[in-house]
């Protein structure tokens, strides 16, 4: 939906990020339950680029993804998926799933229901993105804003209250900040190629330069 914007603008947004301490796992102190968990995807690897079937230039299918290490009390499992490196204040959020089964899991390829993928079978719970459609969002950046950091989080938490239908951001960091356990992260990335610059000249510096890791808020 985004490729068809001028790469001028872009350019103008260029600075203007969310950042990597607004993203959820940045939000919520679960000490040493902080990155307990460790996430992967057999299509990509930690801030490696995602494969364009899985974004807004190909089939917007959502990628596999596994985790491991979910604490032995854990009740369920939550994945928000959240665009670091969206133009606005908050993280741009691509997808939530809540009441996942607690300890190992995965989800196959095209499990969430997106554009491309309208029923899905079994499809998990899933929340709201921050278009309000329940359903995986592609990855789809600005042209010439540069790279953009997918954070794939995987949170488990303890016994409590159920979920809304469609829970939103808001509804979820609440449930984790009140019962998380543990956390892990998967970092993506994906950038649309600056059609404004020569092959011979240098491209701008796309992301801040800082480290990734936790940053507490």
């Amino acid at each position: 939906m985004l490729e068809k914007l001028p790469d001028v603008l872009g350019h103008a947004l260029r600075n203007q990020r969310a950042g990597l301490d607004t993203l959820a796992f940045n939000r919520v102190d679960l000490r040493q339950g902080t990155a307990a968990i460790t996430v992967s995807s057999l299509s990509f690897a930690d801030h490696a680029q995602i494969p364009v079937p899985y974004t807004a230039d190909g089939e917007g299918l959502s990628p596999p993804l596994q985790w491991t290490g979910v604490p032995a009390g854990a009740a369920s499992v939550v994945l928000i998926v959240e665009d670091a490196d969206a133009p606005t204040p908050k993280p741009l959020v691509h997808a939530i799933v809540v009441d996942l089964p607690a300890g190992e899991g995965e989800l196959r390829e095209g499990a969430l229901e997106s554009p491309a993928n309208e029923d899905p079978p079994a499809a998990p719970h899933t929340g709201r993105n921050s278009y309000l459609q329940a359903e995986w969002l592609p990855p789809d950046p600005p042209p010439g804003h540069g790279v953009h950091r997918y954070a794939f989080q995987v949170f488990a938490l303890g016994p409590g209250e159920t979920f809304s239908d469609t829970p939103g951001r808001d509804e979820v960091l609440d449930a984790i900040k009140a019962r998380g356990i543990a956390s892990g992260m998967l970092i993506g990335t994906y950038e649309r190629p600056d059609t404004s610059i020569r092959a011979d000249e240098e491209a701008p510096a796309a992301i801040p330069a800082g480290p990734a890791g936790p940053a507490l808020a």
